[in-house]
């Protein structure tokens, strides 16, 4: 199966899209299959363009949303340490920066299983999370969060308006960039905050993808890859303006967005700054963004001929991750078991399962002591510290992981 055909018109402001990069034929990145079924893989061609009138970077392609997010969607944010307490953190400064007056009240786009929320919860103040996946918003409910099961636009944002009153947050974290219909979300927005209020939304930075070449973070869930530039085009065309961006070290860099209503607050000085850089780096700028290409063709290179060379040598090679950017990975390089024997992911719901189009079987952790490969590729390189710490028994016995971002490298 295949999705529609490929777009030419801007999703947010109609104007031309000119395409800049091709990562070819790509399943669903969260479509872990039971190795015995039979049922067609939905595939669709992943390419990538830029607007020449907004600046916005999207996929001339669209997935389906209900094809990506949906009841057994199986991503936890709490599955990692790292991000336990980045939300943790997050939650207590918006405590106490914007959640602070007489009976706060805050929304969360996109609140999985409540791993910010929580926090927002415990502290008494008034919430809701609004999710279209059941299973990881039953996770939530049991943590004593409340949620609403659908997709957050325009709509729903009158709704929950009427029923609970304005909102003095909206926070969402790697999730705006996943919603095809943004300007919906943005009016969203702006009919439910408060006056005052604001929209925090962290998501990865075009900045950090384009200088270190982390081609892995294209795939279907990721409609749009924001920068500075055209995220202050979308917030203005809807009332609200961007008033902060803060660079954080989440997913390899990502940017923390503040939107308000326009003339609401200063913009922070942080904005003309890093508008200032994008101009300079030419980051919107076809070429530029081209060459981004070269060095994901050349990774693409060097990493299936050392795959190839360890196994000509006699060399076990597991992958370590199931993650949704490794889907990108193993497809665009044609990974298969014969260069990768298996992943192995700590998430239950995907053990027994195999990858998304090349069908690598993914084991619980335990199989990758039983015994230890001689080299790992690490799909989850984010998570890169947490995980080598984890596992230092693997490095201790002569065991070396492959990275392939900035460049292919073992460690």
């Amino acid at each position: 199966m295949t999705g529609d055909e490929p777009t030419t018109g801007c999703r947010v402001c109609g104007g031309t899209v000119e395409q800049w990069c091709d990562l070819g034929r790509q399943p669903i990145s969260q479509d872990f299959r039971d190795p015995a079924a039979t049922d067609p893989e939905y595939f669709f061609h992943l390419a990538v363009g830029v607007c020449l009138s907004c600046a916005m970077v999207q996929q001339l392609e669209q997935v389906p949303s209900e094809l990506m997010f949906h009841a057994d969607y199986p991503y936890r944010s709490s599955g990692s340490e790292f991000m336990r307490r980045h939300f943790a953190g997050v939650a207590r400064r918006l405590l106490a920066t914007e959640l602070a007056g007489p009976d706060p009240f805050a929304v969360e786009i996109g609140c999985n299983d409540g791993i910010m929320l929580g926090t927002i919860a415990a502290a008494g103040v008034r919430h809701l999370g609004v999710d279209p996946s059941r299973r990881a918003t039953e996770t939530a409910e049991a943590a004593g969060v409340r949620v609403r099961v659908d997709f957050f636009d325009e709509a729903t944002a009158r709704e929950i308006l009427a029923a609970e009153g304005p909102a003095d947050l909206i926070y969402s974290a790697n999730t705006v960039s996943h919603i095809p219909f943004l300007g919906s979300v943005f009016r969203g927005a702006a009919t439910l905050l408060a006056p005052d209020g604001v929209f925090v939304f962290e998501d990865r930075y075009l900045g950090d993808i384009l200088d270190n070449a982390y081609f892995d973070q294209i795939y279907d869930e990721h409609c749009y890859l924001f920068a500075v530039r055209s995220v202050q085009a979308l917030a203005a065309r809807s009332g609200l303006e961007l008033v902060g961006a803060e660079r954080i070290p989440v997913h390899g860099g990502s940017i923390r967005y503040t939107v308000a209503r326009a003339g609401a607050r200063p913009p922070g000085p942080e904005i003309a700054e890093l508008l200032a850089w994008e101009r300079e780096q030419g980051l919107h700028r076809p070429e530029r963004l081209r060459r981004f290409t070269a060095r994901m063709e050349q990774i693409r290179a060097d990493l299936v001929d050392l795959l190839r060379d360890l196994r000509a040598a006699g060399h076990r090679v597991v992958g370590y991750g199931a993650t949704a950017k490794s889907a990108t990975v193993t497809n665009y390089c044609g990974i298969g078991p014969d260069l990768v024997e298996f992943v192995c992911d700590s998430t239950p719901g995907k053990q027994g399962l195999v990858t998304p189009g090349m069908h690598l079987p993914i084991r619980p952790p335990e199989s990758f002591a039983d015994p230890y490969p001689d080299y790992a590729l690490l799909f989850a390189w984010n998570h890169a510290e947490e995980i080598m710490a984890k596992e230092h028994a693997f490095r201790e016995q002569g065991g070396k992981w492959i990275l392939y971002v900035p460049k292919v490298h073992i460690v």
